[in-house]
């Protein structure tokens, strides 16, 4: 049996130059995942993926990584990307998942379920940096891949701009951390918020930094979240029924078609694979 030839895709080539490589090779619908907020201390994590259309009908002004774009410029990509992209999805996983799942079993688990969610399967898969076991289709890790490709791009967009409004709205409900502004982020202004106030149920007490400030930092980090039911859980800043409001369910936002997305348990990390100057896959249809 012939292997098929390698395709090279020089990281000069534009956002789109990886997906029309694949596109080439016979991998139409090329699916990209990323998330946003593994690095807060507060709030959700978001995943997502996107199918963007081949040719020039997915070509989508000011796309490009989330984090490179203003907040203004985030909101028209991600206006651009719901009404453009062939199909979509957005996982959110609380807070509370997180500190007993583990960021990074959770972090793999959403990205599969924003894929599995996709209305039009994806032949291919692009990751940002962190490889997804699970899938039945091939893939590949790309190292900064929200800079590389453009369906990843479109991705972490989704995610990020997901996020920020959720965040906006905690802030709301949670006056005096400053959430609209850091989104929940290690900022100065947050751990100096978070030692006068002390944490409150969307943050996320497996971080060594909430932890600290809640006076469970002794205890694995698993067990470090107050439970639900305890009566009279009172932490600094916060009243004793702050923890008496079930925590809300995963929320998941698809495009064209979706379901309901949750968070899958016994998920293992696996290393990130890196990719180097330029990009190399192995080609042909499976």
């Amino acid at each position: 049996m012939l292997t098929p030839p390698r395709t090279v895709v020089r990281r000069d080539g534009g956002l789109y130059a990886l997906e029309r490589a694949l596109q080439r090779r016979g991998f139409r619908h090329v699916a990209g995942a990323d998330e946003a907020g593994r690095g807060a201390c507060a709030g959700p994590l978001v995943a997502a993926a996107a199918v963007l259309p081949e040719g020039r009908r997915g070509e989508i002004d000011e796309l490009a990584d989330s984090k490179l774009l203003t907040p203004a410029a985030r909101e028209r990509v991600h206006d651009q990307v719901v009404a453009r992209a062939l199909a979509y999805a957005v996982v959110v996983v609380p807070a509370e998942e997180v500190d007993a799942r583990g960021l990074h079993v959770c972090n793999l688990a959403a990205m599969r379920r924003a894929l599995a969610s996709l209305s039009t399967r994806p032949e291919y898969v692009l990751t940002d940096g962190f490889g997804v076991d699970g899938l039945d289709v091939p893939g590949l890790a790309v190292w900064k891949g929200d800079r590389v490709a453009a369906c990843v791009a479109a991705a972490s967009v989704l995610a990020k701009v997901t996020r920020d409004r959720l965040m906006v709205e905690l802030d709301g409900r949670f006056p005096g951390y400053g959430f609209a502004e850091h989104k929940g982020y290690v900022t100065a202004e947050h751990s100096a918020a978070l030692r006068e106030l002390g944490p409150c149920r969307e943050h996320r007490f497996s971080y060594v930094n909430v932890a600290a400030v809640s006076g469970r930092d002794g205890r694995p980090p698993r067990a470090r979240r107050p439970a639900v039911e305890e009566p009279g859980v009172a932490l600094p800043g916060l009243p004793v029924d702050a923890f008496a409001e079930r925590p809300d369910e995963p929320m998941e936002r698809s495009g064209p078609a979706g379901g309901t997305v949750g968070v899958a348990l016994g998920e293992q990390p696996r290393p990130p694979a890196s990719v180097g100057e330029d990009v190399v896959m192995e080609g042909g249809v499976r």
